[in-house]
């Protein structure tokens, strides 16, 4: 068992206790992280004259060789070793002797480790961003595409008022460009430096911290040695953004899956992203939608795990925080597959238009606006609205939409209607005239889809 810390003690770790404190079967997947750190700090010890720049130059050639070696599979990362931070150290001694084992001069594992979890937060950080923008200009080809497309717009799964396609699709848009948001902002945050505070007390050599820092990409040092080695703050608000982004696509995906449905019918999922079943030939399932929607719980437990496990930790570091990596790296790959897949079949999905038109129409939609049609000819509003119930009992017992009532039968119910009244109730003026800025009409929409195609081009 390759152990870094075996010196105090007089018994074997028992193996049992060595598997449940062991971290090597998972943290080995920032072996990366873990040697691009490693490199950085001996590059800075030779810098200050701590190592000598022969030492310092052979261990970074060693540990190059270490990682080039680890990818062409030459290197097996096994339980043999404890950690990580063990396989790279053990096998740097194996092949530079005495000179190895000076690789962890001035540094701890409690350093270390959050330095390795912080370097892989970050570039996962700008992965999922990646994932997310492309998820935006997928959407926004549809909005492009549907500024005259017309559907119900839904309030208590109630069909409400006329929208447009691209006004309903530009609602998401909304929710995954706030998504970018919080993981920039997220960024911003966590992106300094914890290499060099030590187990939690810093150390007496003279490290130059800033120097590390600029090495890996870092703004700079962090500010407090204790906060460095115990703080997994960015891991939690990773984990809250990521459960936000699961929360938006798991909303979508509901939407999708109702409009896949019979009984709605808006929209046909391509082949490549539903299944069938196994004794009913005629069904096609919006599998990838469902799963989607079942993973958005997963991520949200990995935010609670990481909750629960901080809560009652006291400074500085506490082998508890061991606990923020499996359930991280299972969330933040659970997210960028359902990101993927999900753009995937929002490419490949048709829109049935005529159908979106057709149950817009006939689910008294412009109701309202037979109602202001009524309040701009002098009838006060709560008459309009009694007037314009009215009106929808009578085409439910006829089984017709408003604009199918002839102008006698309107004027049965209230003689202010005139023929007027099909131009203003009308799908088409019902979406155009909402001109203000954010309305599903045509020349409002066009504004908003420039904007969000220059954010796109600026991001």
């Amino acid at each position: 068992m390759a152990q870094l810390w075996g010196g105090r003690f007089t018994k074997e770790t028992d193996k049992l206790v060595y598997n449940f404190n062991a971290s090597i079967s998972f943290d080995q997947k920032f072996y990366k992280q873990d040697i691009e750190g490693s490199i950085a700090h001996v590059k800075m010890l030779g810098k200050q004259g701590i190592l000598t720049d022969q030492e310092s130059g052979d261990i970074v050639r060693a540990l190059q060789e270490i990682r080039q070696d680890v990818e062409d599979g030459k290197l097996q990362i096994t339980d043999e070793y404890e950690d990580i931070h063990s396989f790279v150290e053990a096998n740097l001694i194996d092949r530079l002797g005495d000179t190895g084992k000076k690789l962890h001069t001035g540094r701890s594992r409690n350093d270390q480790v959050a330095l390795d979890m912080r370097l892989y937060t970050r570039e996962e950080v700008k992965e999922t961003d990646a994932l997310l923008k492309e998820l935006l200009k997928e959407l926004l080809k549809i909005m492009e595409e549907n500024t005259g497309t017309i559907m119900p717009g839904f309030t208590h799964l109630q069909k409400a008022q006329p929208v447009t396609l691209a006004h309903h699709v530009g609602a998401y848009f909304e929710m995954f460009r706030r998504d970018r948001g919080r993981l920039h902002d997220i960024y911003e945050r966590m992106n300094y430096c914890p290499l060099g505070a030590g187990a939690l007390a810093g150390t007496t050599y003279p490290l130059d911290r800033e120097y590390t820092a600029e090495l890996l990409g870092f703004y700079g040092p962090t500010l407090n040695s204790m906060d460095s080695v115990s703080d997994r703050d960015y891991v939690t608000e990773f984990l809250s953004a990521l459960s936000t982004v699961m929360m938006h696509l798991s909303r979508f995906c509901e939407e999708i899956i109702i409009w896949n449905s019979n009984e709605y019918q808006f929209v046909e999922i391509d082949d490549a992203y539903s299944t069938g079943s196994s004794i009913m030939p005629q069904k096609k399932n919006p599998d990838i939608a469902e799963l989607v929607r079942g993973k958005t719980g997963r991520v949200y437990g990995a935010l609670m795990s990481i909750l629960t496990t901080m809560k009652g930790i006291p400074l500085a570091y506490n082998k508890d925080m061991q606990e923020d990596k499996e359930l991280t790296f299972d969330a933040i790959d659970t997210v960028k597959g359902c990101l993927a897949l999900f753009t995937g079949m929002i490419s490949t999905m048709k829109f049935r238009k005529e159908v979106m038109s057709k149950s817009a129409r006939h689910g008294f939609t412009n109701a309202t606006d037979a109602a202001d049609y009524l309040v701009n000819h002098g009838v006060p509003f709560r008459d309009a609205h009694g007037i314009v119930g009215r009106i929808v009992l009578y085409c439910i017992e006829k089984g017709i939409a408003i604009d199918d009532m002839s102008l006698d039968e309107l004027k049965a119910i209230c003689p202010v209607f005139e023929a007027d009244i099909y131009e203003a109730i009308s799908m088409e003026t019902c979406v155009n005239k909402r001109l203000t800025i954010g309305a599903p009409g045509k020349e409002a929409m066009e504004k908003v889809i420039a904007l969000e195609k220059a954010y796109l081009e600026e991001n």
